[in-house]
């Protein structure tokens, strides 16, 4: 079998940054998920699928031969940990171009090894092995590793057999994850430990794969976590449905929303309390996922599940926690009314309960404020205004890039103070200098506390004399600094600042602020994945989109607006062709949906639809919409869509009339703007979408159209308003390009067309088109 080495784009040398924690524990389901489901697709060859599914994933992948004890697949992220090794391979030739050996740094080629283990058929729940490039078998391995000044990584191998034991072939997946390198000690056995504790993560969630196209919907595979956690061996469970968990303290609701995704085949996350085969209770956080075979069939359930039971106690001591604080409340209340010493007692508490009401109502303030925008400028300016006057007198707030260095900064003074913040930001929040509190607090994940800024801290933490200058002008005595961190990333830091006479900041100052940095952050990050996220949809949809060509004799223009939805991409889409007839081809379509399939399919059908207008044996718009249907159920190119398709025949004499021929599939209505302006809305014709039935008959109607003219067709998301009637936005559509000056040209009706308050819950195209 072929490694994913030949692949267009795959780097020839090492990449272990595939194999961090990050990118691994978090997919080592999917692995196992996606391979299984090409096991049940595939019948007797199940590695032809594999390639497909297992290539892109962020973790290296072999698939084992056990027969022949060889590799005889390697994803990307395996190929770049062993080089340019041909396959298939044996496998301790393998681990010697990847450079693995055992802890001691001996070679893995040996029958006890993790992988030639897996080669015989057996699991490994999980053994550490070491990642040695230098000692790489491959020359080129060997030396860029000494180049680039690599170091040896540790390494956790875990490995299942893939294939049923009456398969014709016998087929086992390894998987590598990266494991943080723990401090080598004497005792090799308590060295062994702390390597298996990083690995718990890898190692200790059960993972369960049922078959619904059997009766009752029966377990077919558990990893070996599953024995660990449940107590139930592999070949007891195995053709029975897994409610054999529940008892009698088991929550119906938690069951019931089970069996609904199961019915409706959705993903369905909840948590429960199960029972051990030793009948001992757990708490169990169990995702159930479906999986589709390439025809769309359900084949699969995957459970992902945890054990999370000190996490429930945890939270019910909490409850617990704060139950007694409400009634200690109260008794303080009442003890106040008895007597002066407690009258005063009852004050402190009184005191202390309104500092932790104005907490949470901070906390409140600052996790609505926050969430509500999607702006990266106006979420900082928010963050900076809950800062300051409440917090402390100014604030800075630093943002790094991916690489670690400054990348903007927002500053705020309760006394305005633009000038002296704009010096100080130029001359020292930009340039931090590793002594400085946010540079030591972005560095180390923790708050730093300046109780009392005097000379020698200002001076070693703020090394420009001009910054020096700016801060005392801006007044500070007392600083403190949290990092925002958010899914293990440090995004920049919160610096608080109190000036001379204030009071200097405390350990219940760094609590408040922590807490608020933790919860700037998780917004600060969300808004970064939107924006790279609907940057990338919005890339991948106009890419989908042409170039307008130069024709004579017509002027064009066309307009693209995308959702505002993140991650959105459509089935939006416009076409213009010059035809060998010498006529002229306007297509606007919509395939139905608003994601990447969606955006697929429209690049499928705007192919189809291209090749289709080009070699036409019947011109006739009515005939070429007909057989693109029939095209398109018969290929499954798109489940369906709407378009409307003009063809403009030239005049036959100068300065005669175009001959528009129209045909529509179920799209709203083409409008035609005269030479004087009067807009036309051309609903003579109209018809079912593409994909409702192949044998449709469909229509094609004829109009003169003079010279001057400008056909205008459009996508839905130009009209729709939630609540009111297309015809309402078809006719506001109308307003707005009759109110076009006379002369206006394609570009400026695209302008007025789009002029107008668009609901930006769905693409819109228009394509304009004035006939000369």
């Amino acid at each position: 079998m072929p490694s994913e080495r030949d692949r267009p784009g795959s780097p020839p040398t090492a990449d272990t940054d595939l194999l961090t924690p990050e990118a691994g524990f978090g997919r080592q389901v999917g692995i196992v998920t996606a391979a299984s489901a090409v096991l049940a697709d595939h019948g007797s060859a199940p590695h032809a699928g594999l390639p497909g599914v297992l290539a892109d994933v962020p973790v290296a992948v072999l698939v084992i031969d056990q027969r022949s004890s060889s590799v005889v697949y390697a994803n990307t992220a395996a190929v770049r940990l062993a080089g340019n090794v041909r396959l298939p391979v044996d496998v301790d030739t393998w681990g010697a171009a990847a450079g693995l050996t055992d802890l001691s740094g001996a070679p893995l080629a040996s029958s006890s090894g993790p992988l030639s283990t897996v080669a015989q058929g057996r699991p490994v729940t999980g053994e550490a092995v070491r990642l040695a490039p230098g000692t790489s078998t491959e020359p080129q391995r060997a030396g860029a590793a000494g180049l680039d000044g690599q170091t040896d990584q540790l390494l956790w191998v875990t490995g299942f057999p893939l294939s049923q034991a009456d398969s014709d072939e016998q087929l086992s997946l390894v998987v590598f994850l990266h494991l943080d390198t723990a401090e080598e000690t004497d005792d090799p056995d308590a060295y062994l430990q702390a390597l298996r504790e990083r690995a718990v993560i890898a190692t200790d969630i059960t993972f369960t794969i049922t078959d619904p196209r059997r009766p009752d919907n029966p377990l077919v595979w558990v990893n070996p976590s599953f024995t660990r956690v449940t107590g139930y061996e592999a070949h007891e469970v195995i053709g029975r449905n897994c409610r054999f968990l529940q008892g009698p303290a088991t929550e119906r609701a938690a069951v019931a929303a089970i069996r609904a995704g199961l019915d409706t085949r959705e993903t369905v996350t909840t948590t429960l309390l199960n029972y051990r085969k030793d009948g001992t209770a757990f708490w169990n956080q169990l995702s159930v996922s479906p999986v589709f075979d390439g025809n769309g069939e359900l084949v699969s359930f995957v459970g992902v599940q945890t054990d999370v039971t000190e996490r429930v106690r945890v939270e019910r001591e909490r409850e617990a926690a704060f139950a007694a604080e409400q009634a200690a409340r109260q008794e303080a209340e009442l003890a106040r009314s008895v007597a002066e010493q407690a009258r005063s007692d009852a004050e402190h508490a009184r005191t202390a309960a309104e500092r932790a009401q104005g907490r949470l109502t901070l906390m409140a303030e600052a996790t609505s404020a926050l969430i509500a925008t999607l702006d990266m400028g106006e979420l900082l300016d928010r963050l900076a205004r809950l800062c300051v006057p409440r917090l402390g007198d100014w604030v800075y707030l630093t943002l790094l890039d991916e690489y670690g260095d400054v990348r903007s900064a927002v500053a705020r003074h309760r006394d305005g103070r633009e000038a002296d913040l704009a010096t100080f930001t130029e001359l020292h929040v930009m340039h931090l200098p590793v002594a400085s509190p946010s540079r030591r607090s972005m560095a180390s994940s923790q708050p730093v506390l300046l109780a009392e800024v005097t000379p020698e801290i200002l001076e070693e933490a703020v090394t420009s004399p001009g910054a020096r200058e700016a801060f005392a002008r801006l007044g500070g005595s007392s600083v403190l600094t949290v990092p925002m961190v958010a899914r293990r990333r440090t995004l920049g830091a919160i610096a608080l600042v109190r000036g001379p006479g204030g009071r200097a900041f405390a350990q219940d100052d760094v609590d408040l602020a922590a807490d608020l940095g933790a919860r700037a952050a998780l917004a600060i990050d969300n808004v970064r994945l939107y924006q790279r996220e609907h940057i990338v949809a919005d890339t991948l949809q106009r890419s989908l989109l042409p170039v307008l060509p130069d024709v004579p004799g017509i002027e064009s223009a066309a307009h693209y607006v995308s959702a505002s939805s993140a991650a959105d991409v459509g089935g939006d889409f416009y076409d213009l062709l010059h035809l060998p007839d010498d006529s002229i081809g306007l297509v606007v379509g919509d395939v139905v949906g608003h994601d990447v399939a969606a955006a697929a399919a429209m690049g499928h059908l705007r192919g189809l639809l291209r090749a289709c207008i080009w070699d036409a044996e019947d011109a006739d718009p009515g005939r070429v919409l007909a057989r693109i249907d029939r095209l398109v159920q018969g290929l499954q190119v798109a489940s369906l869509a709407t378009l409307v398709y003009a063809r403009a025949v030239r005049p036959r004499a100068t300065g005669g009339p175009w001959q528009l021929h129209l045909a529509n599939a179920g799209h709203p209505p083409a409008l035609l703007r005269a030479p004087d302006g009067a807009v036309r809305v051309l609903a003579e014709i109209t018809g079912m979408l593409v994909g409702v039935d192949a044998g449709a008959q469909r229509s094609t109607v004829v109009l003169d159209v003079p010279a001057g003219s400008t056909l205008v067709a459009y996508t839905d998301g130009l009209i729709e308003r939630p609540g009111e009637d297309m015809d309402q936005g078809i006719q506001e559509l109308c307003e707005r390009i009759a109110a076009a000056p006379v002369d206006a040209g394609p570009r400026e009706l695209c302008d007025a067309a789009v002029s107008g308050a668009l609901d930006h819950r769905d693409d819109v195209a228009l394509l304009a088109v004035r006939f000369g």
